[in-house]
């Protein structure tokens, strides 16, 4: 390269960044060996020799910060968080996993339990079963506090796998014999073998007085024409409560799996829940993952025609790019679906591709995504952590 006298260098304008170090702060670049620029400058005179203040001013935040919804159903969302820091889109994405509230299954009382389930066991399958309650009616419960009808719902669950139940599936027979050590085993035992009755969780039974169990004293036998006391203190019934007189507290799916029993085999138990986070125990986490990511940019830096486009629409597994006719019997590669790019970089692998293709993403743009466990709508657990934000900033 030929050099260039200093005086007849262009100048460099004032208040804007040239065009090449203004992609370094916005855009991270894929190569395809691996990203560059990832690093976000924070320091707000980086730029000063230029006349661009870099400082972050809350004037500014508020003008380009924009929340745009994609998608939005029953139990997840998708919307672009525009404008924002990634320690900040970071900071919802913890708040959601594990600082919203909701209510789980915390003290399982076990009266009876013959099936192949360990007791612990069950208790940890029950904690993990989504309940559809607003948290937000519920008072925490601390270990000096009384189960009462504002911190603790009551579930039971009884059930017996008893010989033509509409529940018992009985397997096609197995017509085996088998000789094992000269003893035959006969098809009645494969046939025993292969009953089950499976326990779902629409069998769980909400208790809107409270505990059924009678708790154990010492002078029970002398008060026995008194009401037993029970494992709670429920002064009223939930479901004369108006919050739950016209919508019941249920489970979120009806058909969860918590255990298969047996011929004779049997459940019996109540099932407490309280009001916890998720960074306590997961079963309180009100998400079932929530995760951003940078919106990916596909940039043609050059017209890629004929043969070249369809061997750039073939070397895409996302179907990000499209052929188009420009007349004359010519086709050419489109970028049709920016948004839908993974990053995996096919695209810019092979000789010379990086020539024509490049793959970058923004880095103030995020697509943000949360999956509800069923305990709240998508949109509110949003909304909540945006509430807890602002509560920890204030605070």
């Amino acid at each position: 390269m030929a050099k260039v006298p200093i005086w007849d260098l262009p100048d460099v304008p004032t208040g804007e960044l040239p065009p090449h170090i203004q992609l370094q702060r916005t855009r991270v670049f894929c190569k395809s060996d691996a990203p560059t620029n990832t690093e976000n400058i924070q320091y707000s005179g980086a730029y000063a020799s230029m006349g661009v203040d870099n400082s972050l001013r809350l004037d500014q935040f508020r003008s380009n910060f924009k929340v745009e919804v994609m998608r939005l159903n029953e139990d997840d969302m998708e919307f672009d968080m525009i404008g924002i820091d990634p320690s900040i889109a970071n900071a919802f994405r913890r708040i959601l996993i594990a600082e919203l509230p909701t209510m789980a299954i915390e003290k399982v009382l076990m009266a009876n339990n013959t099936s192949v389930i360990q007791d612990e066991v069950l208790a940890h399958r029950l904690g993990l079963i989504p309940i559809k309650v607003d948290p937000r009616l519920f008072d925490y419960m601390s270990e000096n506090d009384v189960p009462n009808e504002k911190n603790t719902i009551v579930f039971k669950l009884h059930v017996r796998c008893e010989r033509g139940d509409a529940r018992l599936t009985e397997k096609r027979r197995l017509t085996v014999v088998v000789l094992i050590f000269n003893w035959l085993v006969t098809e009645w035992y494969f046939k025993m073998a292969m009953v089950c009755y499976a326990v779902t969780s629409d069998e769980l039974k909400w208790l809107p007085n409270g505990s059924e169990f009678p708790l154990a004293t010492e002078n029970s036998a002398s008060n026995s024409t008194s009401k037993p006391k029970t494992y709670t203190s429920f002064s009223c019934s939930q479901d004369s409560l108006p919050q739950f007189s016209k919508n019941p507290i249920t489970l979120k799916h009806p058909d969860i799996i918590i255990a298969k029993l047996g011929l004779g085999q049997e459940i019996e138990l109540e099932a407490h829940a309280v009001k916890g986070m998720g960074k306590t125990h997961a079963k309180w986490s009100p998400v079932a993952t929530a995760w951003y990511r940078m919106l990916p940019e596909v940039v043609l830096l050059q017209e890629i025609e004929d043969e070249k486009a369809t061997e750039l629409v073939q070397k895409c597994p996302t179907k990000v790019f499209d052929i188009e006719d420009v007349g004359k019997g010519k086709k050419r590669a489109t970028v049709a679906r920016p948004r839908d790019c993974t990053l995996c970089r096919e695209c810019i692998r092979g000789e010379g591709w990086e020539n024509f293709v490049a793959l970058r993403r923004v880095k103030d743009h995020f697509i943000f995504t949360i999956e509800s466990t069923g305990a709240l709508p998508p949109e509110v657990l949003f909304t909540e952590a945006v509430k807890i934000l602002e509560d920890k900033c204030e605070g």
